[in-house]
């Protein structure tokens, strides 16, 4: 986890059109190009192509259409149903079925009741076929209404659905009660944007502290948590209550980032955890590749070597 400085350079750079058309030249030119590290590619094909590298290494996918913050009404209709041509590919290739989105991604920017209804229609289709669904949390302005859409679309018998809950937010440990008193499931992340001192920690030993105290909840108290981190102190604390609550290795799954930690993830197989690997793909990659860097300062020199190879 960086600096608070090197969050917001981070932040900046991921909304920079000029980076972004300079990568999307470079990023996925070929098999080997930078950005492949992080994103499996831009079509569903690719996508599914990974997923099964995946399983063929006894871990699960999730499959992440990127896309966030549209502007139109059109764009979150087009969005929808790139989702819904998503889900008809996975369904034909036999993969396993599930998928996360985000809602800004849908058009909650643009009209909050419209963003529901795209949502609804892809629920629609998945439910039926045995997907589960992951709503992603944005940063801070977005908690509320992705909370309230959850809790909504759950008491309308939306059940195969979860939500991720960010352990750098004050609020996180109450919307952990909420939606553990309903039934819900949580994917447990640390939180990658930048956020002010009025809603979240500043300090990593804070943010740290959060995380640990939900996922001991979670493992506790919670439904088939998901507990996403490539911090090898919290997979082992992660290890250590569920030794000491009797908690079995098949009521709760680690999730990592495809690309990330490889070596951890064929850890935690071979002891006889189950392990998810979360597949971004698509288009509008830079932002959260923009993200993934800002989490590791190790990946910044990866990505400046790719870039000087692919132009070379």
């Amino acid at each position: 986890m960086l600096d608070s400085a090197s969050k917001t350079f981070f932040h900046l750079i991921a909304h920079s059109q000029t980076l972004k058309k300079l990568a999307s030249r470079y990023g996925m030119r070929k098999p080997s190009s930078f950005a492949r590290r992080f994103i499996a590619g831009e079509s569903a094909e690719e996508a599914i192509a990974a997923a099964r590298r995946v399983a063929a290494l006894g871990m699960t996918a999730t499959l992440d259409l990127l896309g966030e913050s549209v502007t139109s009404l059109d764009k979150a209709d087009a969005a929808t149903r790139d989702y819904l041509a998503v889900i008809e590919a996975i369904i034909a290739s036999g993969v396993e079925r599930n998928i996360s989105l985000k809602l800004t991604q849908l058009g909650l920017d643009v009209d909050k009741a419209i963003a529901i209804d795209n949502f609804r229609k892809i629920l629609e289709r998945a439910e039926p076929e045995g997907f589960f669904v992951r709503i992603d949390m944005e940063n801070s302005p977005y908690t509320e209404g992705t909370m309230e859409i959850f809790e909504t679309l759950w008491r309308h018998s939306y059940r195969q659905i979860g939500v991720v809950l960010q352990s750098a937010l004050y609020r996180s440990e109450a919307d952990l009660q909420t939606v553990n008193a309903l039934g819900g499931r949580v994917r447990l992340v640390k939180g990658a944007y930048k956020e002010p001192k009025s809603v979240a920690y500043q300090k990593k030993a804070d943010v740290d502290a959060a995380y640990a105290r939900m996922l001991k909840t979670l493992l506790t108290e919670g439904h088939y948590p998901a507990i996403a981190t490539h911090d090898p102190k919290m997979i082992a604390l992660t290890r250590q209550i569920a030794r000491e609550h009797n908690v079995a290795a098949d009521r709760f799954e680690f999730q990592m980032l495809y690309g990330v930690r490889r070596d951890l993830q064929a850890m935690l197989v071979k002891e006889g955890y189950r392990v998810r690997v979360y597949i971004p793909f698509g288009r509008e990659w830079f932002p959260y590749f923009m993200r993934r860097l800002g989490e590791r300062p190790a990946n910044v020199m990866f990505v400046v070597r790719g870039i000087l190879g692919e132009r070379g």
